[in-house]
């Protein structure tokens, strides 16, 4: 049996929301997707907000991934406490709410999925992720595993594809918000891209009005991030994986936008 996995790439501004209740549906039903995984950190911009998170899950998300904007809206707490779809990156501090992986049914059966963050210039020192996952693998009583790399830098995300090859279905990349032209399998069988891309207004700076980026990088004083008007668009990846093995047999990009 053969299990379609579609990752949707970082959900930008409450636009973006909109975008993929409009837009996800249709987009499963196109790759004949049976599990989906969305990152969601930044639907509110920097962080996301328990109503937020609920219209991704609606949109038809089966479970949301964070990363280093996780705790910016501290009213999404109880939610990561409570909500078994929704992860914060596991190298995060074990003290921090959350979990940081989690375990799903399918039609053809369990699928574990995992969130981590990287260290390469993050402004924070997380536990080693690659370290975490030599502990974490052990503990995945499944064959089929998935992996949300959520880094800065592209070598991480790479060597974490390497590091992993073979020993779990996917390794995806998060963060950067441009969408990377090397979706793959890489030697071992396992599927990788190193960045999803984003979802939300196109005509932006990742998501951002470009006018207050650009201020930002000429050294001017500027106020908290605005999204984009106009256009939007969805990135991601579709990754089909053979159940018997637990390998990847096919990855591809995907790129829906407005006009």
């Amino acid at each position: 049996m053969e299990l379609n996995i579609l990752a949707v790439g970082d959900v930008v501004s409450p636009a973006g929301v909109k975008y993929l209740q409009k837009t996800l549906r249709k987009l499963k039903q196109q790759y004949k997707v049976d599990f989906c995984v969305v990152n969601g950190e930044n639907a509110a911009m920097v962080g996301l907000t328990p109503a937020h998170a609920d219209e991704i899950l609606d949109a038809g998300a089966d479970v949301i991934t964070l990363g280093n904007h996780t705790w910016n809206c501290r009213d999404i707490i109880p939610m990561i406490e409570d909500c078994p779809y929704l992860l914060r990156p596991a190298n995060f501090p074990p003290q921090q709410p959350g979990r940081g992986w989690g375990v799903f049914e399918t039609k053809a059966g369990p699928v574990a999925v995992v969130n981590l963050i990287g260290r390469c210039d993050m402004a924070f020192g997380p536990d080693n992720p690659f370290l975490l996952m030599e502990k974490l693998l052990p503990q995945l009583d499944t064959r089929l595993i998935l992996v949300d790399f959520h880094a800065e830098a592209t070598s991480e995300k790479l060597a974490m594809g390497y590091h992993l090859d073979g020993r779990v279905s996917a390794v995806w990349g998060t963060h950067t918000h441009v969408p990377t032209a090397d979706c793959q399998i890489l030697p071992q069988g396992t599927g990788y891209i190193t960045d999803l891309g984003m979802t939300g207004p196109a005509r932006s700076i990742l998501g951002v009005l470009p006018e207050q980026s650009v201020a930002g990088f000429r050294g001017e004083l500027t106020s908290r991030f605005k999204a984009a008007p106009g256009p939007c668009k969805l990135e991601g990846a579709v990754f089909t994986i053979d159940t018997a093995t637990g390998r990847c047999v096919h990855a591809e990009g995907v790129r829906i936008h407005e006009d």
